[in-house]
């Protein structure tokens, strides 16, 4: 069973998407942990914790940006 370039394409944009979704959601977890307590502390500091766990949400946009160029 030989699987042909169209198949490798498809792997490799699952990959892209499964792969950065995972590690979005593990960095999503440490700081978000890590915003609530400080957010108890200091009510202050929400903007900055919300700023902070939007942002490992943009890896998932590359990683989609990646599979959307390798399938046609």
């Amino acid at each position: 069973m030989e699987v042909g370039v169209e198949g490798y394409k498809a792997i490799g944009a699952a990959l892209a998407i499964g792969l950065t979704g995972l590690a979005a959601g593990i960095a999503e977890k440490e700081i978000g942990a890590a915003a609530v307590g400080a957010m108890a502390e200091e009510e202050r500091l929400f903007a900055k914790g919300l700023i902070l766990t939007v942002i490992p949400e943009t890896i998932v946009i590359f990683g989609l940006i990646i599979a959307m160029r390798l399938l046609p």
